[in-house]
Order: structure tokens, then C-alpha cells, then sequence
């Protein structure tokens, strides 16, 4: 089975010489698919910064919103130094890089890196929408890393993990990853879960789902299990 492919995907860029910087690291390591989200203009300081990797600058794929991306994808990561520091909320709950980068190799499919942007990172409801939050750890007296240099770290984890190669790997289908989503937030309203608990309880779900990696039968089967639970609230 093949080993997953990865996508480095920059939400609004605001500095062209971090775009050109992250091709050049994109290139150090040997990747070549990069997606801009409505991005600064990609000037001569970019394509100086990027040296032997223009290429990439100029093939890679510019979108205008982060839904667009969504479905071209199969697993979204999304990238931030802020965590929550309270277990009962999900939305930033971080894998540490080390972690991310040799667990990943079980997996099959479009691996979306999300990095955002240079001041404000990527929005709340960015990242809800990622399967989870991946983390660079760094000194607590100054956290945020340049946008470039974060690109840098991850791809070099990967490349360094990229021996780590289970006989087995677990292919992800976006169809029953999404359907599996519907189905339990179908279940949070039949039982009558509070409204007002539904979105972060949705949230750890997918959080959940995300570190655990699924197959595509183990997918199947939860979804199997779920949806006779609905069928039988419903009689």
C-alpha cells in the first residue's frame, strides 16, 4: 500500500518571502504539493527566498476559501501553538509533533498540513473542521514559531519518520469519516443532548476519531452500531 501523500496548505499567507522559504523547505524534503488559500502576491522576494524551488511557486494550486479544500483532502491537520489547558474542551487538544509523525505512516490518503496565518494562526472554526491539532512543543516564554520555519520542523519529522513503515496501512474514506459524523451528531439529538454542549461534544468526537486513526471497516462497523442505536431509539 502506498504511503500517504502530503499536502502543505497556507491560509492566507500575509509575507511572500515565507511562501518562497516554505518551497524551499518543501524541496529539502523532498515535497511538492502545496495549496495557497487566498494568498499575498506571490512577488520576486518570494521566488528569491524559494532559490532552487520556484517550480514549486509556480505549480502550486491557489484557492479563495478554506471549504474549498475540504473535500479535495481525505485527513486536514491543523497546525498552533495555543492548547487548551483543560481536558473537558476539545477544540485545541494538540498531538505533539514526535507523536504525529510516526503514526501517521498507518494511515492511507491526502494528508492536509494546515499552517495559518503569520499573526492570528488559523480561526476556531478552522480548525473545528480539522480531523486534529498537531503541535510543535517550544519554550513556554515564547511559543510561536515563523511560519516557514514551523513548515520546516514538520516536514523534517515526517522525513525522519518516513522508515517507520507498518506492513498495513490504514486507508481513510472522507465519504464514511463525514457519514460517521452525521450519524453521531443524529444520535446527540435523539437522545436529547443539550444544544448548548452539542458543538464541543461533536468536536471531541472528531478529535477522538482523528487520533485513533480508523480503518475504513472500522468506519463501517461503528457507523453499523450507531445507526441500529438510532433505529432503535426511534421505535
Amino acid at each position: 500500500m502506498k504511503i500517504p501523500e502530503f499536502y502543505i496548505v497556507l491560509v492566507e499567507p500575509k509575507y511572500s518571502g515565507n511562501v518562497g522559504a516554505v518551497a524551499r523547505a518543501m524541496a529539502n524534503f523532498d515535497y511538492k504539493k502545496l495549496y495557497l488559500i487566498n494568498p499575498c502576491e506571490l512577488d520576486d522576494e518570494c521566488y528569491a527566498r524559494s532559490k532552487h524551488a520556484y517550480n514549486l511557486i509556480d505549480n502550486a494550486k491557489i484557492f479563495k476559501s478554506f471549504n474549498e479544500i475540504k473535500n479535495k483532502l481525505d485527513y486536514l491537520v491543523a497546525t498552533s501553538s495555543i492548547e487548551n489547558k483543560k481536558d473537558k474542551k476539545h477544540l485545541r487538544n494538540p498531538v505533539l509533533l514526535n507523536d504525529f509523525s510516526k503514526e501517521i505512516y498507518n494511515v492511507e490518503g491526502k494528508i492536509g498540513l494546515i499552517f495559518g496565518r503569520e499573526d492570528y494562526g488559523l480561526f476556531n472554526e478552522e480548525i473545528a473542521q480539522c480531523d486534529i491539532m498537531l503541535k510543535i512543543p517550544t519554550s513556554e516564554n515564547y511559543k510561536s514559531l515563523n511560519l516557514s520555519h514551523a513548515v520546516c520542523l514538520v516536514l523534517y519529522s515526517l522525513y525522519f519518520n518516513n522508515n517507520y513503515q507498518p506492513k498495513e496501512k490504514r486507508q481513510i474514506g472522507d465519504i464514511e469519516k463525514e457519514k460517521l459524523y452525521i450519524y453521531f451528531s443524529k444520535l446527540l439529538d435523539e437522545i436529547d443532548y443539550p444544544n448548548h454542549k452539542k458543538e464541543k461534544t461533536e468536536i471531541m468526537f472528531r478529535r477522538l476519531i482523528g487520533r485513533a486513526i480508523p480503518s475504513k471497516w472500522e468506519f463501517h462497523r461503528l457507523m453499523g452500531v450507531i445507526s441500529k442505536t438510532l433505529n432503535k431509539i426511534k421505535k
